[in-house]
């Protein structure tokens, strides 16, 4: 039986690597770096299905995306669906200086996914709740991950594979997997038996 294949659409290599992976034994993953334009919107679940809806216009294949919110409970859910700019402008020093003094560390990630192929656009979201450390920590991971503790790692502590099944794209990529592989078997296959 050969694998499924999809593409996700990201610029970002370690995402396409991490959702290769996830999906290995299930699907290929093919990756292709496209320039979308992005919608805003306090909602991810609204930007990614927007980006598949735009993405599946120029590839026309079955294809997912992503849009990941970042919110800090002492900044009133700052920078929430603006994370991949306030990234790029303050870093993760920026967002530490913004916090020093602050005893509220509170801050959770969610992942919106979104597959389009033919039949339409389906979203599938993941959280993870964590805190803001006081210093980065770790070499591994990318983004917001020096900063941002589970359990008393941060992300970039934790190795990939287990990374892999905590985190916010985890969850998300959990629930799309899961509704994928349904939907991948013929009409009337029962697997119990």
């Amino acid at each position: 039986m050969s694998l499924s294949v999809f593409t996700i659409v990201t610029s970002n290599a370690h995402k396409a690597e991490e959702v290769s992976a996830f999906f290995t034994g299930t699907a290929t993953v093919r990756h292709v770096a496209l320039e979308i334009p992005e919608l805003r919107s306090d909602d991810v679940a609204v930007i990614a299905r927007e980006k598949a809806r735009y993405a599946f216009s120029v590839l026309k294949e079955p294809l997912i995306v992503d849009d990941t919110a970042f919110f800090i409970d002492a900044l009133h859910g700052f920078p929430g669906p603006y994370a991949a700019y306030v990234l790029n402008a303050i870093g993760n020093r920026g967002i530490l200086r913004l916090m020093d003094g602050v005893s509220d560390r509170g801050a959770g990630f969610t992942t919106a996914i979104a597959y389009a192929d033919a039949t339409g656009i389906f979203c599938f979201s993941g959280t993870i709740r964590g805190t803001i450390t006081t210093t980065a920590r770790g070499t591994g991971g990318f983004g917001y991950d020096p900063i941002f503790d589970v359990n008393g790692l941060t992300l970039a502590e934790i190795p990939l594979e287990e990374k892999s099944t905590i985190s916010h794209r985890a969850r998300s990529l959990a629930a799309f997997r899961d509704w994928y592989v349904k939907r991948l078997k013929p009409a009337g296959s029962d697997t119990n038996g």
